[in-house]
């Protein structure tokens, strides 16, 4: 299985950050004076903490009991046929809440429970983070603020329902886009005011260090599935591509993480285009962005010229974000990742093709990753593994929307 992603690692690949957090020329921790004492003490602890064996403990046992893991690596038979290739599905979408997001929260909260932490906060884009946070902490009876942008709580409806019936308190925000940028600032802003009770659970690879690396090793579990499920089937640990969408970047630190150093594996993020790369409402950041600061950390941000924000576009609201985790700003800027991007319509095709061939509907954000597999001039002999972040339920109404129903 190689490293034992729990365990403290000292060498510095693509896998890790340096000891001041960067991946490359990316990543740090650029926050305000008030936040220093929370992420100094997540940073001396987070390593020691996972790698205790009770806690690696406690965390493997809820992974299989309550999450549902290991997931399926699922034969796609009709689309391999389609695309003359072997085209592998890592079934995130079975995770108990429907997404990968539960793989981190549960390692955060009993994260926080070991740093003596009461109240918990979380920001949220597609609901499907703040699903999870709000599932870890009615199972550890822990309260639990959900921040979350105004239009994404319209367009997001069914998942802010399942939040407040597991008990949290569901914020909207209402400046900027209204979106997931903007449910950040104000999961920050909680933060600087509660410092000594609050742990704030990041949904993403994104924010101060440690946070992308602790995401990124949460989630590793993804890939550790991924090499022994692909063994069994194929007689390799190692696909040929790994593909994933990319917003923030979390499902796709943990389905690149195992093949990360293996150079062999192409590793392909799938961006949301929106209307088009240069239609001005896109979020496309790896092809608009330039280094900037944003939520804690330098990576690509979309930006004007003198270092504001631009607004992002997506019709999934996971990937509307003008930023992108330092891990993954590393992989495009070194050329170890291959970034493609999408348009909203061409994910919603390609939600509609899978549904049908397949009869999985997918989260309007993997349905990205699916509309990119027809440029990568696939070979017979390729084996390709597609990470099914989450499952389409929460899109529906989009669906039937563009469905004209």
């Amino acid at each position: 299985m190689g490293t034992n992603v729990l365990e403290p690692v000292q060498e510095i690949g693509f896998q890790n950050p340096n000891e001041h957090g960067y991946y490359g020329s990316f990543g740090g921790a650029y926050i305000p004076e008030m936040l220093q004492r929370n992420v100094a003490e997540l940073k001396e602890g987070y390593l020691k903490i996972m790698a205790e064996p009770s806690f690696q403990e406690e965390f493997r046992q809820l992974l299989k009991d309550y999450v549902g893991r290991p997931t399926p690596l699922f034969y796609a038979e009709r689309l391999s046929a389609e695309l003359n290739s072997n085209i592998y599905l890592k079934r995130e979408d079975l995770c108990h809440t429907g997404a990968h997001k539960i793989n981190n929260t549960i390692g955060q909260i009993l994260l926080a429970r070991r740093l003596g932490k009461t109240r918990i906060i979380a920001e949220t884009g597609a609901g499907q983070h703040g699903v999870a946070t709000a599932t870890v902490c009615a199972l550890k009876g822990m309260e639990c603020i959900v921040y979350m942008g105004e239009k994404d709580i319209e367009r997001q409806a069914p998942n802010v329902a399942r939040m407040k019936l597991l008990g949290a308190t569901v914020i909207p925000a209402v400046s900027g886009s209204k979106t997931l940028k903007d449910a950040t600032n104000e999961a920050i802003r909680d933060w600087i005011n509660n410092p000594v009770d609050t742990h704030y659970i990041i949904g993403s690879v994104v924010g101060p260090h440690p946070y992308p690396d602790m995401v990124a090793r949460f989630q590793s579990v993804i890939s550790e599935e991924i090499r022994t499920q692909l063994l069994e089937k194929t007689g390799s640990e190692n696909p040929t591509h790994v593909v994933a969408c990319v917003g923030g970047g979390s499902n796709a630190a943990g389905a690149f993480y195992h093949y990360l150093d293996e150079l062999s594996v192409q590793l392909v993020a799938v961006e949301a285009a929106g209307h088009g790369i240069t239609s001005g409402m896109s979020a496309a950041t790896t092809q608009l962005g330039k280094s900037g600061v944003l939520h804690g950390s330098k990576s690509l941000v979309m930006q004007t010229e003198d270092g504001q924000v631009v607004e992002p576009h997506s019709i999934s609201a996971g990937l509307d974000y003008p930023g992108i985790g330092p891990l993954h700003a590393n992989l495009f800027k070194s050329g170890r990742g291959t970034f493609l991007s999408a348009t909203d319509e061409e994910a919603l095709e390609a939600a509609f093709h899978i549904s049908k061939i397949e009869g999985i509907i997918p989260a309007l954000e993997t349905a990205h990753a699916f509309a990119a597999l027809s440029r990568l001039n696939l070979t017979p002999n390729d084996v390709v593994v597609v990470c099914l972040s989450g499952r389409g339920d929460k899109d529906l109404a989009t669906y039937m929307k563009a469905m004209g129903l």
